[in-house]
C-alpha cells in the first residue's frame, strides 16, 4: 500500500511538471524548456532498473545478472539529480515571467531528486540485505560522490550516459586527465565533493524521516 502511494505521488508530480511545460508552450509559443521532459525521462531510468532488481528475486540471487543491472543503474543514476543543474537556464528562457520559469525548473528538479532518492533507497536496502549495513552505507556514500562527478561530466563536458559505449576512449581520456592532474581542475572536484556531501546529508535526512519498515516487504 505504501509503495503504491509513493508511485502515485511520483506520477502526480510528473503530471504536474508536464502541465507546467505544456502551459508554457501554449502561452509563450516557445519550446525552449522542452529538454526538461527528456531529462525527466532519463531520471526515471534508474528507478525502473532498481525496481526491476527489487521485484525480481531471481536477479538478486544471480551474481552476473545483479551486477550487470547494478552497473547499468549506476551509469544512468546521475541523470536523476542532473536536473537541478538546469537552473543555469533560468535567465535564458525569457518568454515567460521569471517566477514561472523558477516554478517550472523547481518542479522538475524536485521530481528528479525524488526519483533519485527513492531509487538510491531501494538499492541501499538491497545491498544491506546482500552484504551488511556498513557496506550499504559505504557504497551509497561513494555513489553520491560519483553522481557529483557524473553531473560535472554532463553539465560542463557535455557527456551523456550512452557515451560510455558510443565514445568510450574520449570519455575515459577526459576522466583520466582529471584524476592525473586534480589541481588543474578545481571546478571538477569542487562540484564532485560539494554535491557528494550535499546528497549524503540529504539522504541521511531522508532515511531519518523514512519508517524503518518502509519497503520492508518489497526487498
Amino acid at each position: 500500500m505504501k509503495k503504491n502511494k509513493i508511485y502515485i505521488s511520483i506520477a502526480t508530480l510528473s503530471i504536474y511538471c508536464m502541465l507546467l511545460i505544456l502551459f508554457r508552450v501554449k502561452i509563450s509559443n516557445s519550446f525552449f524548456y522542452l529538454f526538461l521532459v527528456w531529462n525527466l525521462f532519463l531520471a526515471y531510468i534508474p528507478l525502473i532498473i532498481s525496481t526491476i532488481i527489487k521485484e525480481k528475486k531471481s536477479i538478486k540471487s544471480k551474481r552476473i545478472k545483479f551486477w550487470s543491472l547494478y552497473t547499468l543503474w549506476l551509469i544512468f543514476l546521475p541523470n536523476a539529480p542532473y536536473i537541478i543543474t538546469d537552473f543555469v537556464h533560468l535567465q535564458q528562457g525569457t518568454a515567460m515571467p521569471y517566477w514561472y520559469d523558477l516554478l517550472l525548473l523547481s518542479a522538475f528538479a524536485l521530481n528528479g531528486m525524488v526519483l533519485f532518492y527513492i531509487s538510491i533507497n531501494d538499492m541501499h536496502k538491497i545491498i544491506q540485505q546482500k552484504f551488511s549495513t556498513k557496506k550499504a552505507w559505504f557504497s551509497t556514500a561513494s555513489i553520491f560522490f560519483l553522481c557529483g562527478f557524473g553531473m560535472y561530466l554532463g553539465r560542463f563536458l557535455r557527456w551523456n550516459s550512452w557515451d560510455i559505449i558510443h565514445k568510450p576512449q574520449l570519455l575515459f581520456n577526459d576522466i583520466a586527465i582529471r584524476f592525473l592532474y586534480p589541481l588543474q581542475h578545481p571546478k571538477t572536484w569542487g562540484i564532485t565533493i560539494g554535491f557528494g556531501i550535499f546528497f549524503t546529508i540529504n539522504f541521511y535526512i531522508f532515511k531519518s524521516l523514512t519508517p524503518k519498515n518502509e519497503f520492508k516487504n518489497n526487498i
